[in-house]
């Protein structure tokens, strides 16, 4: 190789952490050719986990590092959400989560690429399109061991989870989250709450924080909100909610909780 090769590798290395996914799209407008990406490859730089997308040879890259070019080689939303993001946030030590299981959500057209879907993370990945909520609004960045990465704020993964309940999301665990949220910013509550399109999602949420009894929520402003018309099912044998217009479980209803 080259010493101008050499020269380009170590500054495109020093420039990125440790631990990403690069891709190849983005490399190319960065000035590193295709043809300069293969020799990379077959000097051992570099190795392919797919089509458009390497890893540093010798690299341990988790589905972290696959999120982190995503966002900021792709400029994709997709983002860990839901209770992966609860798991990132240091808020779900009390619930049981699958170390194998990884809840991802993006934008209502955006896919996971192929070589995301098909590489090993040592994890499966649950991935979600939907614009039910937003992209710019209620996500915080984490910060890992050598990077950043955007993922749902606290507000963000409940309504995230209520979204996926019941098919894919228990309630009872989505309770259980709600009750350790005490701390959240009302405006920020309010904001996604306007924005959100989900009837149910909105309806469950406010049901919820009020059943946990959490002061924030007095200063939601609920004129704001379309909380829409008609009786919405969560859960079947339930019992009704006349003034969110939802039938829950049992256990809710009766204070079992």
């Amino acid at each position: 190789m080259s010493t101008d090769s050499k020269l380009k590798i170590n500054q495109l290395l020093g420039a990125n952490p440790s631990g990403i996914v690069y891709l190849s799209s983005w490399l190319v407008g960065q000035g590193y050719s295709l043809d300069l990406q293969k020799r990379y490859r077959s000097s051992d730089w570099f190795t392919s986990i797919g089509t458009g997308a390497m890893i540093r040879s010798g690299d341990d890259v988790g589905y972290e590092g696959a999120i982190y070019a995503l966002q900021n080689q792709a400029g994709l939303f997709v983002h860990p959400a839901g209770k992966t993001a609860f798991s990132l946030l240091g808020k779900s030590h009390y619930l049981e989560l699958s170390q194998k299981k990884v809840t991802l959500f993006g934008g209502k057209n955006e896919k996971l690429p192929t070589w995301c879907l098909k590489h090993d993370w040592g994890v499966t990945l649950d991935y979600y399109s939907s614009s039910f909520l937003p992209a710019e609004i209620g996500l915080t960045e984490v910060e890992l061991k050598t990077f950043t990465i955007k993922v749902s704020s606290a507000a963000r993964a409940m309504l995230e989870c209520l979204f996926l309940t019941p098919k894919n999301q228990d309630l009872l665990e989505c309770y259980q989250l709600m009750e350790g949220l005490n701390n959240l910013r009302p405006n920020l509550v309010q904001n996604l709450l306007e924005n959100c399109s989900s009837i149910k999602v909105k309806r469950l949420f406010l049901y919820l924080a009020e059943r946990a009894g959490h002061s924030w929520v007095q200063h939601i402003n609920l004129e704001k909100i379309d909380l829409g018309s008609g009786k919405r099912s969560i859960v079947k044998n339930g019992v009704y909610n006349s003034k969110y217009k939802i039938t829950v479980p049992t256990k809710f209803a009766n204070g079992e909780l």
